[in-house]
């Protein structure tokens, strides 16, 4: 009779530790609100554009999407506390480009591509060169010829040594035989690095669209390339990548959704629907076009493609320009 009991209980045991890990998959998701770390301070462009993508996937969702900022060590400080939250689902990450492929090759970060898994790409605008009316080139291809003739002379602003500007130009400059010629002058953003060119201190501004938006209009300054493989609405006579027939250089600032690695599949694939969804609706599209930016609303499989390449590329330009960690 013992032995009986015995083998029941062991029996039950065995049914509930079947049952239970069935019944949380099958939980519905999510049932309370979503908690997305932004590593930045609060009014900054990645923190405007994911609110408002926040708040739209919120209809999908059925519950709140509350945003905690987390700046600080240039991203990476809310990087680390979403890959250290609980893999389940309700902590997520909104985020740009440097925290995750370019800053973990120049600075020891507590976490890796491993740390965390991709739920979709949301937002992408290219970093652009420009120069003043009289500059002596009139469209990438001779801007690249000059800089090629002229090694040392050209000074181009941007966020500093090792950002975005600094890796995404050399990354072109070194595919196309230049790397090094135009000389980096490093500021903290883009309005001190248009400052500085408005002021003739530097010859070529390198940044985003929007600071530069009412200067092109009133013609006092030109832009020569994006960064982007295609050329952007904003200003389609620019040229891009794809007409250098190095399309797979480019560098854009991007914005894109990131959950801890152990999250359960079946919530990923929730919340790639949700925002991927939220992304593609003309309420977005339009809000990020007045931002000069595209929305994209990218799957998770298509943003792990993305961040792979991009992580190796910034490695390895990382790497031709001395700046690799200690």
């Amino acid at each position: 009779m013992r032995n009986t009991c015995h083998a029941f209980a062991g029996l039950a045991a065995l049914i509930a530790a079947l049952v239970v890990p069935l019944a949380a998959a099958q939980e519905k998701f999510p049932t309370r609100p979503i908690e997305m770390i932004i590593p930045t301070p609060a009014g900054g462009g990645t923190d405007i554009t994911m609110r408002k993508l926040a708040a739209i996937a919120e209809q999908s969702l059925g519950q709140k999407v509350v945003i905690i900022n987390k700046p600080g060590a240039v991203g990476t400080v809310g990087v680390n506390a979403l890959v250290t939250a609980r893999k389940d689902g309700y902590t997520i990450a909104g985020l740009w480009n440097s925290p995750l492929t370019m800053t973990p090759h120049q600075t020891q970060v507590p976490y890796g591509p491993d740390d965390y898994v991709p739920i979709s790409l949301s937002n992408s605008a290219p970093l652009v060169f420009c120069v003043k009316p009289d500059f002596p080139a009139k469209d990438g291809k001779e801007f690249i010829e000059l800089i090629r003739k002229n090694p040392g002379k050209y000074t181009y602003g941007g966020d500093g040594i090792g950002g975005t500007v600094h890796l995404a130009g050399e990354r072109i400059f070194t595919k196309l035989g230049v790397s090094g010629n135009a000389r980096l002058i490093p500021f903290n953003s883009a309005g001190e690095t248009l400052q500085n060119f408005l002021g003739g201190h530097i010859d070529i501004y390198g940044g985003s669209f929007p600071p530069i938006m009412a200067y092109l209009k009133d013609k006092s300054m030109r832009c020569l390339l994006v960064t982007s493989a295609e050329r952007s609405f904003v200003a389609p006579d620019v040229m891009a990548l794809a007409d250098f027939g190095i399309a797979s250089e480019a560098t854009p600032v991007w914005g894109g959704l990131i959950a801890p690695k152990g999250t359960p599949p079946e919530r990923i694939a929730i919340l790639e629907k949700a925002f991927a969804d939220a992304a593609r609706t003309q309420e977005y599209k339009e809000y990020m076009r007045g931002l000069g930016t595209d929305a994209v609303g990218s799957n998770a499989a298509e943003f792990k493609v993305m961040l792979d390449a991009e992580y190796n590329a910034m490695g390895q330009v990382v790497k031709n320009l001395g700046l690799v960690r200690k």
